[in-house]
């Protein structure tokens, strides 16, 4: 009898048909060994089952009558759907239609899901999908920008995530949805790591294999614990394979089938408890004091003290006069729903940004958030162009600013708190600004550079190490003339502005695309000129709207010249390239591959 090959198995051609024969179980990290893989198999449910809960929605909904009259003895009115059905004598009929609709789309979706295949080599993530028309994507590794794994509530339950790999360009992004959870991390975790040029094509495979027969008794365990751990997890106590491995059900060593489903159905349930149990941040994925967190306390703050609490407070306001003069009709039929459903945007606002962290790992940064539902992405060194650092004036009080950031890629998840994945930082005090700033910029950490971020977070202009914009400014920009200016630093262009909403802009030069200077009649006429250096598309927008002229022409010098010399050094896209490579079992050694300057 034929066996479904789970996720992890690689003897799937690339026509996406697998042959018949056993399957053998690789470790869970052989994902990026170059073969073709298939998706979680509870996906055609997953994916299908919208469909199926709309179809039980429209049923229960015409027998809500049905459902009063049972329970609360509610007389029923005639002309229901569900009465005709049932007068006509057409109700098995019904039933059998309703019940074939059912199994035809997840028959759909399960031959989507055998025909969905993915595979992850040295250069790029390629999917191929579709019954009757095949597509063909692919995220090149050199291009990846962030990968972002999503748990929402109901594939965490089964203990499914989905992936979503982060591409420049438009529309470009790759998702696998969905993976085991388990795999989903380790697969993130060598996509990372073959992008960053830290291993050998071979490396996941080969090294992995040999280890433990090559290196030697002493240092075997060590590599198998480090290499193969999901491995040595699923080995029970007499020598046989838990049903995670090769599927429930199968003889072990002992002929144990009984012995192994328990074992599998208790070890699910404890890991899907585990799961929804343990911290959003393994605190063994970073170090302690490179992560940031939100207070629950201040993070309800930031979400009352918003823009869309302006919103409410308006609204009541609105209806307390119409009540108060009487005209309640159109104010309630137009603002009343309004004020009830944003109870539940708060909550969900709250919940969503429950556990939020952001840390530095080995792959680059890492910002998580979520409750019941968690999504995490890590962001590799490099793919941040730009950086604003804002301060609304109604946070100023509380001394909180917020983070967001210009990135190439876009993922389609949403950040913490409802806001943009481009949101960094949602809410946080100074100290965590700069902690954020040592992980996004991590070569612009010394003292001499936070001090310059200070100073352009909070002074109000004059001698503080910014070119200003001059005291004639005052015609165009009368309260912001002052804090307005610029400077360069160690590969980083800084712009200052903003008195109401103060914000800091800060741009890797390495990353800039372009700088243009414009001077509008007016301007010509007070010797000024705006600024603007043009990064990819993003919410920060690094611009400066009044600059002496001829500091204009020493900036687009200053700033050109330091676009080509941080391009010419800039290894960012192979962030781990010179790092050492890991032994193979001759040790032989890895020759030089850097780049001539």
């Amino acid at each position: 009898m034929s066996q479904e090959p789970a996720p992890g198995q690689s003897d799937v051609p690339p026509d996406g048909t697998p042959p018949a024969g056993a399957m053998t179980r690789l470790p869970e990290s052989s994902l990026a060994d170059g073969e073709w893989h298939r998706l979680h198999p509870a996906t055609p449910l997953l994916r299908g089952g919208i469909f199926v809960f709309a179809i039980l929605g429209f049923v229960i909904a015409n027998l809500r009558e049905r459902l009063l009259e049972f329970f609360f003895n509610v007389p029923r009115y005639g002309g229901d759907p569900i009465d005709r059905i049932y007068e006509s004598g057409t109700v098995g009929w019904v039933l059998l239609a309703i019940a074939a609709v059912l199994v035809l789309i997840l028959v759909a979706f399960y031959f989507g899901w055998r025909m969905h295949t993915f595979r992850v080599n040295k250069e790029a993530v390629e999917v191929r999908s579709g019954l009757l028309f095949r597509s063909n994507r692919k995220a090149r590794l050199d291009r990846i920008q962030g990968v972002n794994i999503v748990r929402s509530l109901i594939p965490r339950l089964i203990g499914a995530a989905k992936l979503e790999v982060s591409v420049a360009g438009q529309d470009a992004n790759v998702q696998l949805a969905y993976l085991k959870s388990s795999l989903a991390d380790d697969l993130r975790r060598d996509i990372l790591r073959l992008a960053s040029g830290a291993r050998r094509p071979d490396d996941s495979a080969t090294v992995r294999g040999q280890a433990g027969s090559q290196i030697g008794t002493g240092q075997a365990g060590a590599a198998q614990v480090g290499a193969d751990q999901t491995i040595a997890d699923q080995t029970i106590a007499d020598g046989s394979v838990a049903p995670d491995a090769v599927g429930a059900g199968e003889p072990n060593a002992t002929g144990g089938r009984v012995a192994a489903a328990a074992s599998g159905i208790g070890g699910f349930a404890t890991d899907r408890v585990h799961d929804f149990l343990a911290p959003e941040l393994d605190p063994d994925a970073a170090p302690p004091e490179s992560v940031v967190t939100i207070p629950p306390a201040r993070l309800i703050g930031s979400i009352v003290f918003s823009g869309f609490t302006v919103f409410v407070v308006l609204a009541v306001i609105g209806l307390v006069i119409a009540f108060s003069t009487g005209a309640t009709g159109w104010i309630l039929f137009a603002i009343f729903p309004g004020v009830i459903a944003s109870i539940g945007y708060y909550i969900s606002r709250f919940t969503k940004s429950l556990r939020y962290s952001i840390a530095g790992t080995t792959d680059g940064v890492r910002v998580g958030f979520g409750l019941l539902s968690t999504s995490n992405e890590t962001l590799p060194p490099g793919r941040i162009h730009a950086i604003q650092v804002s301060q609304p004036l109604i946070w100023r009080p509380f001394g909180w600013w917020q983070i967001r950031i210009n990135k190439a890629g876009h993922s389609t998840n949403q950040g913490a708190a409802g806001q943009a994945s481009t949101t960094t930082l949602p809410v946080g005090t100074r100290a965590d600004v700069g902690k954020v700033l040592e992980l996004i910029l991590p070569e612009y950490g010394g003292q001499a550079q936070q001090s310059l971020i200070e100073r352009g977070m909070i002074s109000p202009g004059g001698d503080d190490g910014f070119t200003n914009a001059p005291r004639r400014a005052i015609w165009l920009r009368p309260f912001t003339w002052r804090r307005t200016g610029y400077t360069v630093s160690d590969g980083v262009a800084v712009l200052r502005r903003g008195v109401i909403s103060r914000d800091l802009i800060l741009v890797p030069l390495a990353r800039l695309q372009s700088v243009g200077i414009e001077q509008g009649p007016i301007q010509r006429m007070l010797r000024l000129a705006s600024a603007r250096l043009h990064t990819v598309t993003g919410p920060v927008s690094a611009s400066l709207s009044v600059v002496d002229v001829d500091e204009a022409s020493r900036l687009l010098e200053r700033v050109s010249a330091g676009a080509v010399e941080s391009a010419n050094l800039d290894t960012s896209h192979r962030w781990n390239g010179y790092a050492a490579a890991v032994p193979t079992a001759s040790d032989e050694p890895v020759p030089d591959e850097r780049p001539t300057p």
